[in-house]
């Protein structure tokens, strides 16, 4: 599909990128600067494997967990050692275009989080060109829902998301819980170098096996949806945090500051992050490590409340 036209006043600033530009604008591999382009998707799958294979050797854990009818709609549950019937609840949304990227290469966290008590859930969803967007939010809306209902005197549930997974984790903020008959206890939302309007990526290359049209992305880009949204009568008081890697590319940086501050006018307690030293792929890869500002932050909001 070619590019908009010209832009006019007040448009978004993509629209006067080149093809070529846009294309690498969201094309977050590009961007890495500690290894050559190529080498990089692969080594984050292979980071994510091994963290994968050690938290199924070292965490109690239920695996394949089915949260729906679907083939795909599974969900990995790692526990801590300790066993109770109260406890925090991490949900993860893995990344990759909505198109690649699974539950069995995105236990990155588990170790970190169940050694302080926090249960671990890395939840699947059914990815292009099986899955639809719309397919897709909805799968995530009834991941959330089963968690509330299997687990119903838990301390919270703090839904993250990476890349194409914060995508999906922001749609919850416009989820409307009452047709599930369930109001989950979500206390927290941490967004991870996410895309929250969708329309640029119909004009790259990323949306050759997501066959996304203008309509798709306009209903599924939370940063739209919150524009046009009436205020909400009781926007929920718990804390919406939205990162960027120093090393993401300027309309992944943009998106999220657009994104965090349509937040704070809609009456969310929203902050924006940015933080330093990474890109698009080790600030989830290293999650690995207890020492890592992200970890201490999500213990953090966990533990203290943000």
């Amino acid at each position: 599909m070619a590019l908009p036209s010209s832009p006019s006043p007040g448009q978004a600033p993509w629209r006067t990128l080149s093809s070529e530009e846009l294309e690498k604008q969201y094309s977050p591999r590009r961007w890495v600067i500690r290894m050559k382009t190529e080498e990089v998707v692969g080594n984050f799958m292979q980071i994510g494997s091994q963290a994968t294979q050690k938290a199924r050797a070292t965490r109690r854990n239920q695996l394949d967990v089915s949260y729906g009818d679907g083939v795909g709609e599974k969900m990995d549950i790692y526990f801590p050692d300790e066993d109770s019937k109260a406890f925090p609840l991490f949900m993860f949304l893995h990344g990759g275009y909505w198109q690649s990227g699974s539950k069995d290469d995105s236990a990155f966290m588990v170790n970190p989080l169940t050694a302080q008590g926090i249960v671990v859930a890395v939840v699947a969803y059914d990815i292009a060109p099986k899955g639809t967007l719309d397919q897709m939010v909805d799968q995530v809306s009834r991941s959330v829902v089963f968690l509330q209902r299997r687990y119903p005197s838990n301390e919270g549930i703090y839904l993250c998301g990476h890349s194409a997974g914060a995508h999906l984790a922001a749609m919850m903020l416009l989820a409307s819980w009452t047709k599930h008959g369930v109001t989950p206890n979500i206390q927290g939302l941490l967004l991870v170098s996410g895309i929250y309007d969708l329309e640029p990526l119909v004009f790259t290359s990323q949306n050759d096996l997501l066959h996304m049209t203008l309509e798709d992305a306009e209903r599924n880009s939370p940063q739209r949806l919150l524009e046009v949204a009436p205020a909400r009568p009781v926007v929920p008081a718990y804390p919406v945090l939205v990162f960027v890697a120093q090393h993401d590319s300027p309309e992944f940086h943009r998106q999220s500051k657009e994104f965090c501050e349509t937040l704070r006018l809609a009456g969310w307690k929203a902050s924006f992050q940015e933080l330093c030293g990474v890109d698009h792929f080790d600030i989830i890869e290293n999650l690995t490590r207890e020492d890592y500002a992200l970890t201490q932050i999500i213990l953090k909001m966990i533990f203290q409340k943000l």
